[in-house]
């Protein structure tokens, strides 16, 4: 499998599904950080499409079709790969895509973008910062190693002194999918699938796109983090 994380989080939500992956038939699976995110590099500009060019080369890893299950953004990113490389995507599960935009939070998204980087006096406050970016607040403690990778100490990259998110600001910039015709396009199989109390997108939403959208009993914005089974049982 390759997991796409969403907006403002990195590869590593995705361990426990990567734990969870190892005891089914689908053991091989990847879980990179996007561009703009975690460890990957910064860009001068962000889009669903340049991110599926930049993991496409992670699909010739894998000997044959792989499922390409991605969370939000993630999620929209594995249909474009589905389109963009048929012949590498068996299957895309999209869990929590926000498929409608007002214009007010496509507004809202822009000027985000526009922000600069904010520095934090502490370690502590970049990654309480990046658990309320990621929607990860309350579900995973500050000290969990899940969050290494999504802060950095400005001191230690020459940067000055403090700590900021590894997250490039402009990547809120990435845009309004287009998901109708991406599920045009898209040759595979398609799951849409959202946790009962995901505030970001409803079943009735999902039901305007395809014809079984998935809600998952219990979970939030972030099934996958909160139940990592349950997600991939959708594979």
């Amino acid at each position: 499998m390759l997991l796409l994380h969403g907006l403002g989080a990195t590869g590593a939500v995705w361990h426990g599904a990567l734990d969870a992956a190892r005891t089914t038939d689908l053991p091989g699976a990847l879980a990179p950080d996007l561009p703009g995110h975690g460890a990957a590099a910064w860009a001068s500009s962000y889009s669903f499409g340049t991110h599926a060019e930049v993991v496409l080369p992670l699909l010739e890893a894998f000997d044959r079709p792989v499922p390409v299950v991605g969370h939000s953004m993630g999620g929209v990113v594995a249909l474009e790969l589905a389109v963009l490389a048929p012949e590498r995507v068996s299957r895309v599960v999209g869990l929590g895509i926000k498929v409608s935009w007002p214009p007010d939070d496509a507004a809202r998204a822009l000027a985000m973008a526009d922000r600069p980087v904010t520095s934090y006096d502490t370690r502590d406050a970049a990654v309480e910062r990046f658990l309320r970016v990621s929607g990860l607040a309350g579900l995973v403690p500050t000290d969990d190693p899940m969050v290494d990778g999504a802060v950095v100490d400005r001191e230690a990259v020459g940067e000055g002194s403090g700590w900021r998110l590894a997250q490039d600001p402009r990547t809120f910039g990435v845009g309004v999918p287009d998901m109708a015709g991406l599920l045009a396009g898209a040759s595979c199989p398609v799951v849409l699938a959202r946790g009962e109390h995901d505030a970001m997108v409803s079943h009735r939403q999902l039901a305007e796109l395809v014809a079984d959208p998935v809600t998952l009993p219990g979970l939030g914005h972030n099934a996958h983090v909160e139940d990592p089974a349950a997600v991939l049982a959708l594979v």
